[in-house]
């Protein structure tokens, strides 16, 4: 019954960083994105295909959460997993010259709203 339990809080957890991210990335900052891409020549990646793959991100993110979770505190597990999530995407993105980098004023406040967020429903739902 844990580990039903367990998944099912992971489960929600990546459900609200699917919903972050998509609020994020698609509704408050498509055009930009958009933009961004044209810029360069590319065609912004928006294909069902890509959906999917952020889903397999959201919940892979979630399951990091988890595990760091299990070790820190609710700021610890936030930071942590802010920074292994994005940080290390946002570095990716930045060498492949993909980044837009005057999102990241947006970027990274929502970014660590969605890593704390998703650290407190595991924290918080998975005490007991």
């Amino acid at each position: 019954m844990k580990f039903i339990r367990t998944l099912a809080v992971i489960l929600l957890a990546t459900i609200w960083i699917s919903i972050s991210e998509f609020a994020r990335n698609q509704l408050l900052f498509k055009s930009y994105w958009v933009n961004h891409y044209q810029g360069m020549g590319l065609t912004f990646p928006e294909a069902p295909i890509n959906g999917a793959v952020w889903g397999i991100w959201s919940m892979m993110f979630a399951i990091s959460i988890y595990i760091i979770s299990r070790k820190f505190s609710l700021l610890q597990t936030t930071f942590l997993s802010w920074f292994v999530g994005f940080v290390l995407m946002w570095l990716v993105l930045g060498n492949m010259g993909v980044l837009p980098y005057g999102l990241l004023i947006y970027a990274v406040p929502l970014s660590m709203l969605e890593a704390f967020f998703a650290s407190l429903i595991l924290k918080k739902l998975l005490k007991g």
